[in-house]
């Protein structure tokens, strides 16, 4: 897991990753050269491979106690996917889908006394635990400045994460002694989060060869919870249609807390690490 000091200077190179794309498209360009954008596309798919270091908590719905996906649980890294379609109906406007999956499951030695959802499970008990929560979503994002070696956009969209949670531990006697009764607890969520941030692309050079980008996205919903991410990338253009691309995922962080109201669990979910893959325009 990357330290406190990197991750800070990884969002210094997101950030200026922005401002230069800001830069970039605010320069003056002549009409010939607007019509040439190396970023013109009508239909964009990207795939991306994510390897993935998960961190947070899960709290039942009226559980005081939280667990800890990785003190707890055993969560550790693992390789997962994300995708994009971007439909660039107007020069300047889009309307784009999302998807990423988070699916872990582990099986593990408790080190203490855990509770979820009302179910109690000893310490020294073997328990298999999984978390499931793709997240998907839709968006719209205007190009607030977009010229010939790049753009500055602004996207709202809303995302979905159906998140499942379950613990199971067999009956069974502890290594402390203590008898463990066969025991099961499962929770769902569905969280709808609205999230708005820039996003920007930068051709480094007076060719689409190569290029930076990166975007930020968050909202807080004060007792509800928040949710922010920023990633940024480097990419190359094999040709007008394919690009490759390479980078990091600083966070993506979803925080919802629980409510016994309403039956709302509790979820803190924190996924960083590289990304690397590929996306096709048309």
């Amino acid at each position: 897991m990357p330290t406190r000091k990197f991750q800070k200077l990884f969002r210094r190179c997101v950030l200026k990753t922005l401002t230069l794309g800001a830069l970039a498209v605010l320069a003056p360009r002549s009409q010939a050269q607007s019509n040439e954008e190396f970023d013109s596309y009508k239909l964009r798919i990207s795939g991306f491979w994510v390897y993935s270091s998960p961190s947070g908590t899960l709290q039942g719905s009226s559980d005081n106690d939280q667990i800890d996906l990785e003190k707890d649980l055993g969560f550790s890294n693992y390789s997962t996917f994300a995708g994009k379609v971007d439909w660039k109906f107007t020069h300047k406007n889009h309307l784009y889908f999302v998807g990423a999956a988070f699916n872990s499951s582990r099986q593990t030695v408790l080190n203490r006394t855990i509770t979820f959802q009302g179910q109690t499970f000893q310490a020294g008990a073997v328990v298999q635990s999984s978390l499931d929560s793709p997240m998907y979503g839709v968006g719209y994002q205007y190009d607030i400045l977009r010229r010939r070696r790049g753009h500055l956009g602004i996207g709202a969209q809303v995302n979905f994460f159906d998140a499942h949670a379950s613990i199971r531990a067999d009956a069974q006697v502890t290594g402390g002694g203590i008898h463990q009764a066969a025991a099961s607890a499962s929770a769902s969520l569905l969280a709808p989060i609205p999230v708005a941030g820039p996003e920007a692309r930068f051709y480094l050079t007076n060719s689409p060869r190569w290029f930076i980008e990166g975007n930020i996205y968050g909202m807080y919903f004060f007792g509800y919870g928040n949710f922010v991410s920023s990633a940024g990338s480097v990419g190359y253009t094999v040709n007008r249609h394919l690009s490759l691309n390479a980078g990091y995922q600083l966070g993506s962080r979803l925080v919802v807390n629980n409510d016994s109201s309403s039956d709302r669990i509790g979820l803190k979910l924190t996924q960083r690490g590289p990304v690397a893959g590929l996306e096709v325009s048309f």
